[in-house]
């Protein structure tokens, strides 16, 4: 790892993720019960490309820092896996709606250790195909996209980077129907 492995480490990650996700929350304007899909290279968070070298262990503390920051404002995680499961959706049962359940735990190896981190962490965990939520949080270039709803708008975060992986983030909002003549609700833009 190109960081330390110290205590000091691990409190500054959690400490800075933390910071991130309540930053986030604010900006995205997330309201209780929605849904932010999540996607975490815990290799770019040490310093190394993405997939190839996973940490459980900053797995672990990014979860644990995120899902705090979210569970305090009432909203789900949907934690992504890597492409090695189809990047697909760990999410807590009661959070799924009507999305396709496929039947795969993910490891470090297979799925990511961030994946892995939520699928042994959340009460009654699920693996879905996809889903469609109401923003998103991509750290270490994971591409997330495919899992939001139809329009995203980008969020620009002060914290830009967790260890060393960029974070990149979204809220989306709903399509706009209508021409000239249409008004739109001004609280849904």
């Amino acid at each position: 790892m190109h960081n330390s492995t110290t205590s000091e480490f691990f409190d500054n990650l959690s400490l800075s993720t933390r910071s991130m996700a309540a930053e986030f929350c604010v900006a995205a304007e997330l309201k209780n019960g929605q849904t932010v899909v999540v996607g975490c290279s815990t290799s770019e968070i040490a310093g190394y490309n993405l997939g190839t070298h996973s940490s459980k262990e900053i797995g672990i503390v990014v979860f644990e820092a995120i899902h705090s920051v979210f569970s305090e404002h009432g909203v789900y995680m949907a934690a992504q896996c890597c492409e090695h499961l189809n990047r697909a959706i760990i999410i807590e049962r009661e959070a799924y709606g009507c999305f396709e359940i496929v039947n795969a735990v993910p490891s470090p190896q297979a799925g990511g250790a961030f994946a892995a981190a939520a699928f042994a962490r959340f009460n009654d965990p699920i693996a879905l195909a996809e889903i469609r939520a109401d923003a998103g949080l991509d750290i270490g270039g994971t591409l997330i996209a495919m899992h939001l709803k139809r329009v995203a708008v980008p969020l620009r975060l002060v914290t830009a980077c967790i260890g060393n992986a960029s974070v990149v983030s979204a809220r989306t909002r709903p399509l706009l129907f209508g021409g000239d003549r249409t008004d739109h609700d001004k609280r849904m833009m």
